[in-house]
C-alpha cells in the first residue's frame, strides 16, 4: 500500500478473500463468508504476541510461485501453534475480543463454518456427502453430538477467523488512512462442497443425495470455444425468493465489511444463467434459464441502501442484462486486450462510456506481454496502430491507453506495471493445473516503477485530487 500510494493510486483491487480447496481458486471457496487461512501473516502473529518466534523461525513455507500442497500444511501447523499459545498465555483482553468476535452481530455463518471445517478435517477432506447420514442430512442430534465431539477444533477455526478479520481490518485502516479504495471480489456461485451449501441445501438445485442435480457454466465465449462447464450447483432463485433473499443479503453485506466496493462476478448469470444437467461431460449440453432479475436487486437495495458495485458482464451480454446495467447504474467491465480482436470493437478505448471500468487485463487473460506474443499477427497490428506503438513496451502502452480512456475507473494488473510475460499469467480458464499461484516479490516493487505510474496517473487525471477518476 506505501507503494501504491507512492505510484499515484487511490484503488486496489483483490481476489475473492474467502478459504479455498487444494486448487487454490478463490472462486472455488469452501465459505462465502469466512476469511481465507492462507492470507494470515504469521510476521503479524508474532509481533502482535499470537505466536511464539521459535514457531515462526521453525516455518519452512516455500519462496516464489506458491505451492499450494506445502504452503496449506505448514500455514496450519502454524496457525496451530498459535491457538495452543494463544489457550495458554494470551491476555483477558484478548480473550474478550475473541468472545466478542464469536458473538458479534452478523456472525451467524461462524458456528455452521467452523463446525463444517471440524467435521472436514476429522473427515480427511471427503466432502461432506460422503459424511455420515445424519451429518450430511444436518440431523440436528447428529449436529448437537457433533460440537460436543468436537468441540476443541471448532474452536480453533473460530479462533482462526478472529485472526483472519482482525488482520484484514488492519489493512482496511491503513488502506483509508493512504486514500486507498479496496475493491473486493464476489463469485457468484458456491461449490458443491462448501459449508454454505451444506448448510442452505434447499437453497440450491440437489438432490436427495446431496449431489447437484444441474449445475453451472457458460456456452462457448473468448474464454473457451467449447464453453465451460464450472460444475458448481445451481441456485433455486425461487426458494430464495420467499425469504427475501436473505442469504445472498447476507453475503453482500459481509462482504462490505471486507471491502469499499464489491465486483458482482458473473453478472448476467443474475438475468438468465446456463444451466447445465449435471450428467453432461460438456457446458453444450446446457441451456439458458431466466435468473432473479430486477427482483433481486430491488430486495438488495431494500435491506442495504444502494450498493457500491462493479458488474461483470464479459462474455454474451444481451439487451435484457445491459438493460438491467443501466437501471441499477452499476459499471460495467472493458478489457483491452479483447479490443483488438475485430474493427472498431466495443472495447476500444473511444468508445468507452464514462460509467466503466477499464482494464489491459483481468485475472483470467494472459499478462499484456504474453497475450501480444501469442495474438494473431493482425491483431497485433490493430494493436499497434491504434497505440501507436513499435511493441517494445506494449504492457506501458496498454496501461497508457487504459489511463487515456474516459471510464471513471482503470485497473492495472501488478504483472503488466512488472511487464511480466505469460510466467506469472494468474489463471487459464477450462484449466485445473497451474493456476493461481503467481506471486509478487518485494523486489518487484520498484521505486522507478512507482514514479512512473504516478507521473502517468498525473498526466492523465487519475491522481489523488486531480479529477473523480481512479
Amino acid at each position: 500500500m506505501d507503494w501504491a500510494a507512492g505510484a499515484g493510486q487511490t484503488l486496489w483491487q483483490v481476489l475473492p478473500l474467502n478459504p479455498t480447496g487444494p486448487s487454490g481458486s478463490p472462486y472455488a471457496g469452501l465459505s462465502a463468508f469466512a476469511g481465507s487461512p492462507l492470507v494470515i501473516s504469521p510476521e503479524r502473529l508474532s509481533e502482535e504476541g499470537f505466536l511464539p518466534p521459535s514457531a515462526l523461525e521453525e516455518a519452512d513455507l516455500p519462496e516464489g510461485r506458491v505451492d499450494f500442497a506445502a504452503v496449506i500444511p505448514g500455514k496450519e501447523r502454524l496457525l496451530r501453534a498459535s491457538w495452543e499459545h494463544f489457550s495458554r498465555h494470551t491476555s483477558p483482553g484478548e480473550r474478550e475480543a475473541l468472545t466478542q468476535f464469536r458473538e458479534s452481530p452478523g456472525q451467524d455463518w461462524l458456528a455452521d463454518w467452523a463446525l463444517f471445517s471440524a467435521l472436514r478435517s476429522r473427515a480427511d477432506g471427503l466432502a461432506w456427502t460422503e459424511w455420515d447420514r445424519g451429518l450430511a442430512r444436518r440431523e440436528q442430534a447428529a449436529l448437537d453430538a457433533a460440537r460436543r465431539e468436537l468441540s476443541g477444533e471448532i474452536a480453533f477455526h473460530e479462533y482462526v477467523q478472529f485472526l483472519f478479520f482482525r488482520q484484514w481490518g488492519r489493512i482496511r485502516r491503513e488502506a483509508r488512512r493512504r486514500g486507498i479504495s479496496i475493491l473486493g471480489d464476489i463469485p457468484i456461485y458456491m461449490p458443491a462442497d462448501s459449508a454454505d451449501v451444506w448448510a442452505n441445501q434447499s437453497l440450491f438445485a440437489l438432490g436427495r443425495d446431496g449431489q447437484p442435480e444441474r449445475v453451472a457454466g457458460v456456452p462457448p465465449d473468448t474464454f473457451s470455444p467449447s464453453g465451460q462447464l464450472w460444475g458448481y450447483p445451481l441456485y433455486r432463485w425461487e426458494r430464495m425468493q420467499e425469504d427475501g433473499y436473505s442469504w445472498w443479503i447476507r453475503r453482500i453485506a459481509a462482504n462490505l465489511l471486507l471491502a469499499d466496493f464489491v465486483r458482482l462476478d458473473h453478472f448476467r448469470g443474475f438475468v438468465a444463467f446456463w444451466s447445465v444437467p449435471a450428467s453432461e461431460p460438456s457446458a453444450s449440453g446446457g441451456a439458458w434459464v431466466p435468473g432473479p432479475g430486477p427482483a433481486f436487486f430491488r430486495a438488495v437495495a431494500e435491506a442495504l441502501g444502494e450498493i457500491p458495485a462493479v458488474a461483470e458482464d464479459l462474455g454474451t451480454i444481451t439487451p435484457d442484462v445491459r438493460a438491467l446495467l443501466d437501471d441499477l447504474g452499476f459499471p460495467g467491465m472493458k478489457v483491452l486486450q479483447f479490443a483488438f480482436s475485430e474493427e472498431d470493437h466495443i472495447f476500444l478505448p473511444r468508445r468507452h462510456p464514462a460509467n466503466s471500468v477499464v482494464y489491459t487485463g483481468t485475472h483470467d487473460n494472459d499478462t499484456a506481454r504474453g497475450w501480444f506474443a501469442s495474438a494473431p499477427a493482425e491483431e497485433r497490428e490493430r494493436a499497434l496502430a491504434y497505440l501507436g506503438s513499435d511493441g517494445r513496451e506494449i504492457e506501458w502502452d496498454l496501461i497508457r491507453a487504459a489511463y487515456e480512456s474516459v471510464a471513471g475507473t482503470a485497473v492495472v494488473p501488478l504483472q503488466d506495471v512488472f511487464g511480466l510475460g505469460s510466467e506469472a499469467r494468474m489463471n487459464t480458464p477450462s484449466t485445473r493445473e497451474g493456476n493461481w499461484a503467481w506471486r509478487a516479490r518485494r523486489d518487484q516493487f520498484r521505486p522507478d516503477l512507482a514514479e512512473r505510474l504516478r507521473g502517468l496517473s498525473e498526466v492523465t487525471g487519475r491522481a489523488p485530487g486531480a479529477a473523480p477518476s481512479r
